[in-house]
């Protein structure tokens, strides 16, 4: 009996075999295709940095964040040395309601994902020109804010994250050091106001009052 069936079944198994090798790969074929990694270009993040597109209506970064990002313009951060990936998540950010900015969000939206690779890439190389603590009088009270934070308050150090001389933690953490004392203390009065969305943030900065947040961003703005 073995040796009647034996072919018959043998080809069974070869034709289940063949059908079940079909059906896999025609779902293999159904995956939605990985997008692909974007070529990271530095130079052409140069150029959209110094030059922009007119083409586009896309203004040059430069005018408003000055050459290789050392911003003049105390009210526009300086970009030059700061951490690629935040730079990049920064960018995405401005383009949902995390991160709503009239200037900024109307700007990111016309980058294209792989523009805002080019350019973090490109800021990431630029050398920061240092900043300046201005304030003598508050100057005491920023560093123990920047380096033991405000215990009475449940305020955490702010170089627990940011680094003993302000370089911060790549994505997560941006670099403060030199940083403009109107800008930092406009992010933060953001966050306490939760414009600008950060859970970890926004109750930092909940507990600090206008004083304390002015005096740590002067003393971040001389930190080297």
């Amino acid at each position: 009996m073995n040796s009647v069936f034996s072919p018959f079944v043998k080809s069974l198994l070869v034709a289940v075999l063949a059908v079940s090798a079909t059906a896999s790969a025609s779902a293999e074929d159904k995956k939605p295709a990985q997008p692909a990694a974007p070529k990271i270009d530095p130079a052409k993040g140069a150029t959209l940095y110094t030059d922009g597109d007119a083409a586009r209506g896309l203004p040059a970064c430069v005018s408003c964040h000055g050459a290789g990002g050392n911003s003049t313009i105390v009210a526009n951060p300086k970009l030059a040395g700061q951490h690629e990936g935040y730079l990049y998540k920064q960018l995405v950010n401005f383009t949902t309601p995390d991160r709503n900015q009239p200037v900024m969000t109307t700007y990111a939206k016309m980058l294209t994902d792989e523009e805002k690779h080019n350019v973090a890439a490109w800021l990431v190389t630029q050398a920061a020109k240092p900043g300046a603590a201005k304030n003598k009088d508050t100057i005491e009270l920023g560093k123990k804010i920047y380096r033991g934070g405000i215990a009475e308050k449940n305020v955490p150090a702010c170089a627990s994250c940011h680094g003993a001389s302000g370089a911060g933690i790549p994505v997560q953490y941006p670099r403060l050091s030199g940083q403009h004392q109107d800008y930092t203390v406009a992010q933060l009065g953001l966050f306490k106001a939760g414009t600008r969305k950060s859970l970890e943030m926004a109750a930092i900065a909940k507990r600090m009052s206008d004083e304390e947040m002015k005096a740590v961003a002067d003393y971040v703005a001389g930190l080297k």
